[in-house]
């Protein structure tokens, strides 16, 4: 049997790879590792409609190894974060499988609000596969299950005083997924001044994700035009993610979300140590006009987490990535579409009502070529001498112009092969040849 815990927890489709007994196993292995005794867990989900089946089970599994549950319903992940570290609990648990279509779901456990790491994902995994022989509590020792909604007061308390006074007057449009965000987002910015207009607001279930959110903007981008307002935020299912959309109507990705906070704290002097930590997948752009402002970019892997504990490292305060993971860490212990909405709309406010348009075209984008090549031995492509001989060539070519990234695919037999580069013509041309070469040779 394969790994359980992906790059970003476990995901499945519902009821088919991700069954109400994997949910309850996993229930008992985190009271379990937590050692029972009424150890607190607090489980949030987004809007499936699998949602409350998979959290009943993972309760019943935390309750049976007597541990307590406290669920608190439909919340984004960043608010679930943000109360297993400030609230009196021992871990957290979100139901999500986040930008994922609707009939799929996830499981992903957090201590000290964020995300735990490969070993304690180990430690999880193997006590999963020896669920049923865990121990089983009896009577008063046995676990609770309540539900507290009232719990997130605090989170929104703290998006509101991050926001201040930044989206007073402001006429907004805010893309909602038909997820997590759609039970606190509208209120909130109409809350702190803005007029709202809300996209894709009504979950039913089965709609999150569905052509909209952040990885599909294009709907609000129109909204955003075709209404003359001022700018717009796009979340993702568990509203984790944000992509911003200008007051053109044009599409504003992480990258230049976190090109244009870095560079106002630069000025400002309060980007620490001037880093801003990314993943390989960033545009090169957005690293040279944070290097041409004196700042520093440290790229990592790609996933959030990896980009969170190279801060950590690092001393970092922000990071991300272009997908629209971005992490004020000053602030959160995660990606937080709110937070960040809340964040890119201050430096909007500060810069002197310049708008998002303008604060986008000082973060150059290099043209970038993504080639799949479907091959059957998408790991070995480092040990080919002839493919990676190939590669070392094209790399020496662009040196100082470009850059090559080779990687396989986490979930597809792909070989994934980005080339950037000044020169659209010529990194099409590397890329295509570098596809081919693949295909030859690794199949």
């Amino acid at each position: 049997m394969g790994r359980l815990f992906g790059t970003d927890g476990i995901r499945g489709v519902a009821n088919v790879d991700l069954t109400p007994t994997l949910a309850h196993d996993l229930g008992r292995a985190v009271g379990h590792l937590l050692g029972g005794n009424h150890r607190r867990v607090v489980v949030g989900q987004d809007t499936r409609r699998s949602g409350d089946m998979l959290v009943a089970a993972l309760s019943s599994g935390l309750a049976s190894v007597g541990a307590d549950a406290v669920e608190l319903g439909v919340v984004t992940t960043p608010c679930l974060a943000f109360v297993a570290a400030a609230g009196d609990y021992d871990a957290g648990i979100m139901v999500s499988a986040s930008h994922n279509p609707a009939e799929d779901n996830g499981l992903k456990v957090i201590s000290g609000g964020r995300k735990v790491d490969d070993e304690a994902e180990d430690q999880l995994e193997h006590l999963i596969f020896q669920a049923e022989s865990l121990a089983r509590p009896a009577n008063g020792e046995i676990g609770t299950i309540a539900r507290d909604p009232t719990a997130v007061d605090a989170y929104r308390a703290h998006l509101v005083e991050a926001a201040g006074e930044a989206f007073s007057g402001l006429r907004i449009a805010i893309d909602c997924a038909n997820g997590s965000a759609s039970v606190i987002a509208p209120d909130l910015f109409r809350d702190l001044g803005a007029e709202v207009t809300v996209v894709c607001g009504e979950p039913d279930g089965s709609n999150i994700n569905d052509g909209c959110g952040s990885t599909q903007p294009e709907g609000l981008a129109h909204t955003v035009k075709l209404n003359g307002l001022d700018v717009g935020f796009a979340f993702d299912g568990d509203a984790d993610r944000l992509i911003g959309a200008d007051e053109r109507g044009e599409i504003v990705d992480g990258d230049a979300v976190m090109g244009i906070c870095a560079l106002d704290r630069l000025a400002a002097g309060t980007l620490a140590h001037g880093l801003l930590v990314v993943s390989v997948m960033s545009n090169g752009g957005l690293e040279r006009a944070v290097s041409a402002a004196g700042g520093s970019v440290i790229r990592t892997p790609v996933g959030d987490r990896h980009v969170f504990e190279a801060m950590e490292r690092s001393g970092a305060v922000l990071g991300g990535e272009q997908s629209g993971h971005v992490i004020f860490r000053d602030r959160a212990t995660t990606g937080d579409g709110l937070l960040t909405a809340i964040e890119l709309t201050k430096t909007m406010r500060a810069a002197g009502g310049t708008c998002l348009s303008e604060l986008a075209a000082r973060i150059p984008r290099l043209p970038q070529v993504v080639l799949n090549s479907a091959v059957r031995h998408k790991d070995q492509w480092q040990i080919d001498p002839e493919f990676g001989a190939a590669v070392s060539q094209a790399t020496n070519v662009l040196r100082g112009r470009g850059r090559i990234l080779v990687r396989p695919s986490g979930t597809e037999p792909k070989l994934r092969i980005m080339v950037e580069g000044d020169d659209s013509e010529e990194i099409f041309e590397i890329a295509r040849g570098l596809a081919r070469l693949a295909e030859t040779r690794l199949n």
